[in-house]
């Protein structure tokens, strides 16, 4: 028997962490380890728990979730942060994505929609949209020059393959593994394989964090259509 999928919970608001326990704790495989009520409380108890997923809320006293979110995947690495909030502004979502949060949810999504999310990003998927995948790449286009980067050493994507930049371009537009794998007339494997590798040639975690340093390294750029 597999063990179950551990779920922490951080958010003020008690009632929509009492629905979301709920929620967690009625899907099968997966459970919710605890609840905390402000980001610095979410740290303590990651850090203490170790959970597989931690649901974020963003707008929080004491510690917001942009912060919480920097501190636990720098400081817990094998947990993956999913945001849940009421914002769709890159005021949120995007500060949240570079502190390195897996992908963003809103919190009146249907609850089919936050157990696949949860579910995706343990398993080391995105949950993006394509606009806010947009909203990412906008900013880091506005907010960082163009160039390779300055610390010696650092991975500057030259090594990557031709179908390594391929898939990267359309992640960066938003799109999951299945569709990536029918635009490139692929399976959906050589696609994975393929993010994996990219992954570790840009030394990053996540696919976001592919996105984002791609962006940054101007492998992928802005595409408005």
């Amino acid at each position: 028997m597999t063990e179950d999928l551990r779920v922490l919970i951080v958010d003020d608001q008690p009632l929509m962490s009492g629905a979301l326990r709920t929620l967690i704790d009625s899907a099968p495989g997966m459970t919710c380890i605890g609840v905390a009520a402000n980001g610095a409380e979410g740290v303590e108890s990651c850090l203490a728990t170790q959970p597989d997923v931690v649901l974020m809320d963003m707008q929080m006293p004491v510690m917001d979730g942009v912060q919480a979110t920097g501190r636990i995947t720098a400081e817990s690495p094998s947990t993956r942060v999913l945001a849940i909030t009421t914002f769709t502004s890159e005021n949120y979502v995007v500060p949240a994505l570079r502190a390195g949060a897996a992908g963003y949810l809103l919190k009146d999504a249907a609850p089919a929609t936050i157990i696949h999310g949860i579910r995706a990003v343990r398993r080391g998927e995105s949950v993006l949209s394509p606009a806010v995948t947009q909203q990412l790449l906008t900013a880091i286009a506005e907010d960082e020059p163009a160039g390779p980067p300055t610390d010696a050493g650092a991975p500057d994507g030259s090594d990557l393959t031709e179908r390594e930049l391929e898939v990267l371009a359309l992640l960066a537009r938003g799109q999951s593994n299945t569709e990536i794998a029918q635009s490139l007339h692929l399976s959906e494997s050589t696609v994975k394989a393929a993010l994996t590798r990219a992954m570790e040639k840009l030394e990053v975690r996540d696919r976001v964090q592919a996105i984002i340093r791609a962006a940054q390294l101007r492998l992928v750029t802005l595409s408005l259509d």
